[in-house]
């Protein structure tokens, strides 16, 4: 995998000031486009130094790998709070949980609906996503997550992404009728698999 930082911060200070430039990046994403943002922008939004800047990451795309990675930590840390709060009674259950989080962190990240969880340089975000879904069916349900299965919740994460894009395109706060087909059809695909 690429590095995602030049250099991590040693102390509180200075992880603050990393925490700084991927919100301002979020926001930038938003208002921007990923094209049009420039590491002086951010700098500059995040209230930081170039210099600063550059200490931390080599470039934009460093920096939005970084971005990425941060957006992935806490959409799984979220899920393991709600699941913790709620255990989902199956596989469907479970599924709503990680289907609706994901919605939730598209409609309150800055910067999610543009970047999410996409890694540039190798690393692979929904292969990711779906190991970690995988590890929790087999964790919480005692199902072992065997290669089809494995290849089965990859094109569900993608199929999932695509059609919350396509919701989120519709309708700035993602059109509810298509957010339901989404859900459908990702449930529909996977009982093939799962029940």
């Amino acid at each position: 995998m690429t590095r995602l930082m030049r250099r991590r911060p040693a102390q509180m200070r200075g992880a603050a000031r990393v925490d700084r430039l991927l919100d301002a990046c979020g926001e930038l994403l938003d208002e921007v486009g990923y094209d049009a943002l420039t590491t002086r922008a951010v700098a500059a939004r995040a209230g930081s130094s170039i210099g600063s800047f550059y200490r931390f990451f080599d470039d934009k795309n460093q920096l939005v790998r970084a971005f990425g990675e941060r957006n992935l930590e806490r959409y799984l840390d979220q899920i393991a709070r709600r699941i913790e709060t709620g255990r989902p009674s199956g596989w469907a259950d479970l599924l709503d949980t990680v289907f609706d989080e994901y919605v939730a962190q598209r409609r309150s990240v800055p910067g999610f609906g543009v970047v999410d969880f996409a890694l540039a340089g190798g690393d692979d975000a929904s292969q990711r996503l779906a190991d970690q879904l995988g590890e929790l069916i087999t964790r919480m349900f005692d199902r072992p997550t065997s290669g089809e299965l494995r290849r089965a919740l990859r094109v569900a994460v993608e199929t999932a992404d695509a059609l919350v894009r396509l919701a989120f395109r519709d309708d700035p706060g993602g059109n509810p009728a298509l957010l339901r087909e989404a859900r459908a059809v990702v449930r529909c695909y996977l009982a093939t698999y799962l029940d």
